[in-house]
């Protein structure tokens, strides 16, 4: 395709896709980049760059080709999210993306939303882990290791609402209470309303990949996390569309809870996954008081939200989490954390989790050695106490420097143990 505002490169390779949805990665591939918004400014440039060395210290080249969304595309397009943008990231398979602005109320709807339903990546994943030296609220922060399954396309994130004060709005009211029978469900005065839609297909698929992602990293458990006990037809029905994925697609190499209990008096076979379900206020508190325990999470869109931030804020909160969403055949790494308009262009901020999330578009590149070397070189640098402000203030004897300065040091890291 012939692109007006996005600049191909001019050296490097497609990614392509088998028919099973596989990426074939040459290594030389295309990549598009959205730096983002806000602090995307910083971040984007300095995570390019550590994924830049990581790449040519294992022998490949990654092609860079900046793509534009949220204020970046408002400057070129007059437009949130350019057709050729969406375009850009279907043609060329893998991509990583900064922070995008959502307004709060009002305004347009969020773009990190729009860009995975138009993508139809389904898959939030957000592995959650402890980097030594990073400071942490809780005692034992290595204890926290889980990777959480956000389903990426339904829940309230949908966006099926309608305002309080419209036609539309009475509309649902007086459906729902006169003809579905909810009689005084609704109080009187302005509402607003919006449908929660969860259903077989996403769930399904969302499971799958969560148990898929346990069998091929020798994890112990999947715990379906879910609000049963009060929305019985959706988050309920989430729970059993889990369960019967488990039962009837994996045969021994996935059991339940209750059959590791019941049959085996709580002995796990060495090749299985375990399924098991949580209430999701349950699981805030588990993941606190019994963090060794748990291994992948699979969750609806909302859950994961709010599990996934606080298992961050247990290894040193959002500037360190990494995250990514998958598709069939299609990647795109994003961090956890938002746009921080009022560090913008400072470079101050911790460019660390972006970093991290383009080590997980690595690993599924099956680049591993190159995400390996990420990993380490970022882990050293909090290790020598050479750290962005937000880590330096809480360190003794730490060096502050800048975003761009982090990122060098990272480089060198990767150098030196290339």
């Amino acid at each position: 395709m012939d692109y007006d505002k996005i600049e191909v490169p001019s050296e490097g390779s497609k990614i392509e896709v088998t028919e099973d949805d596989e990426l074939v990665v040459p290594d030389d591939p295309i990549i598009p980049i959205i730096h983002g918004d806000g602090i995307g400014t910083d971040v984007g440039p300095a995570a390019q760059n550590v994924l830049e060395a990581a790449a040519e210290a294992t022998g490949r080249e990654i092609n860079w080709m900046r793509a534009y969304a949220g204020e970046s595309a408002r400057e070129r397009y007059d437009e949130n999210l350019p057709a050729e943008t969406v375009e850009a990231l279907t043609e060329f398979k893998v991509s990583i993306k900064g922070p995008l602005t959502t307004p709060v109320g009002a305004g347009f709807r969020s773009l990190n939303v729009a860009l995975r339903k138009k993508l139809d990546l389904y898959t939030n994943i957000r592995p959650t882990y402890h980097l030594d030296g990073v400071p942490s609220p809780v005692k034992r922060p290595e204890q926290m290791d889980m990777v959480s399954f956000r389903e990426n396309t339904e829940d309230v994130y949908a966006g099926i609402e309608w305002e309080a004060g419209t036609d539309e709005v009475q509309e649902v009211k007086a459906f729902v209470e006169e003809e579905m029978g909810f009689d005084s469900t609704i109080h009187d005065g302005p509402v607003g309303i919006g449908i929660k839609p969860i259903t077989e297909f996403g769930t399904k698929r969302l499971v799958r990949r969560a148990i898929d992602y346990a069998l091929e990293n020798d994890r112990d458990s999947v715990t379906l996390v879910h609000k049963g006990n009060i929305m019985k037809f959706t988050e309920g029905a989430f729970r059993d569309w889990g369960y019967e994925v488990a039962r009837e697609e994996y045969g021994d190499e996935v059991i339940t809870e209750d059959t590791l209990w019941e049959e085996r008096g709580g002995e796990q076979p060495e090749d299985a996954v375990v399924v098991n379900d949580r209430i999701a206020d349950n699981m805030l508190q588990q993941i606190l008081t019994r963090t060794d325990q748990y291994d992948v999470l699979a969750l609806p869109n909302l859950n994961g939200d709010y599990l996934s931030d606080a298992c961050g804020a247990q290894i040193g909160g959002l500037g360190i989490a990494p995250g990514i969403n998958l598709g069939d055949g299609r990647v795109l790494a994003e961090p956890v954390h938002g746009s921080a308009p009022k560090y913008a262009g400072q470079d101050k901020v911790n460019p660390t989790a972006m970093i991290l999330s383009g080590r997980i578009m690595l690993e599924f590149m099956g680049w591993n050695d190159a995400a390996d070397l990420v990993r380490d070189a970022v882990e050293q640098a909090i290790v020598d106490r050479r750290v962005t402000y937000d880590i330096e203030r809480q360190v003794e004897d730490a060096e502050k420097l800048a975003t761009s300065e982090y990122a060098d040091v990272v480089v060198e890291n990767i150098h030196e143990m290339a």
